[in-house]
């Protein structure tokens, strides 16, 4: 296809469109980005998206139809789906960023995991909220509304266990005491102390709550970084301003062998209100 017109459609698509939906394809074999070794999980998704992006204008066509309101960036080919024999093989695990404090994004979220994945039900969620504003802490009022969602989808059976990121002992506890369905696991960033705290330790030994390290910046990716990266990965197309909504990294692991099948990333933004 002639570039030029790819760059068209693409931008008209892009123009119209209130809610962008991005998924990178399974790194473990997208050979442009497996060459690469970004240096923290947001040059990882700065490269994810830029190159997603880039090779989806690449391959559009013009819509036979009407212009979506959700447009769908993602390439067919890179996408692994999980087939029915093999899903008892396999743990799927998800860190969800949240950008807004909007409940029904995690639903979203989650849903659209479970549909791109080929799965009717995850098996882990860790829950990375918005953090607070600045000068205040984070408490328990401020985490309920969002594990409330997570205990639904546990419910209905979309989500098998629920956890927690960067929660210290107090507030793991003050969030174990008050939740109907329990953190199952709490990460915590290994930058900000070397050595897990001996209360956290403690109290997850006696709960039975795993603790996990990571490596995860406070904020994933700002809102000003991710327009830039939007703008490079369309070639500059002076397309509007999209806000960043929540993104979703996945990975499916072999059981068995311990090894990482697949990961990507999800991600979600709307249109700017003029």
């Amino acid at each position: 296809m002639d570039p030029q017109i790819s760059n068209t459609e693409a931008k008209m698509l892009l123009n119209h469109a209130k809610t962008l939906r991005l998924h990178t394809g399974n790194l473990v074999n997208r050979s442009r980005l497996k060459k690469k070794c970004p240096g923290s999980p947001s040059e990882e998704l700065q490269d994810c998206i830029q190159a997603t992006l880039s090779d989806w204008i690449s391959a559009t066509k013009p819509p036979c139809k009407d212009f979506p309101d959700t447009l769908d960036c993602s390439i067919p080919q890179a996408t692994d789906v999980i087939t029915p024999e093999e899903r008892e093989e396999v743990k799927v695990s998800v860190k969800l960023f949240l950008c807004e404090a909007v409940q029904s994004s995690i639903r979203d979220a989650v849903e659209l995991a479970c549909q791109t994945l080929a799965v009717s039900q995850i098996d882990s969620v860790i829950i990375a909220p918005p953090g607070p504003l600045e000068g205040d802490s984070q408490t328990l009022a401020h985490l309920q509304p969002a594990w409330e969602e997570l205990e639904a989808l546990v419910r209905s059976q979309r989500i098998a266990a629920i956890g927690t990121s960067d929660l210290d002992k107090d507030l793991l506890e003050q969030l174990y005491n008050w939740a109907e369905v329990k953190p199952s696991s709490n990460q915590v960033n290994l930058a900000s102390c070397c050595v897990m705290p001996p209360d956290l330790t403690a109290f997850a030994k006696e709960f039975d709550i795993q603790l996990l390290t990571h490596n995860d910046p406070k904020e994933l990716m700002s809102a000003a970084t991710f327009q830039e990266v939007v703008q490079e990965g369309t070639q500059d197309l002076n397309i509007a301003d999209w806000r960043l909504e929540w993104v979703l990294r996945y990975s499916v692991i072999v059981k068995s062998r311990g090894i990482i099948k697949s990961k990507g990333y999800l991600v979600s933004a709307k249109k700017a209100s003029p």
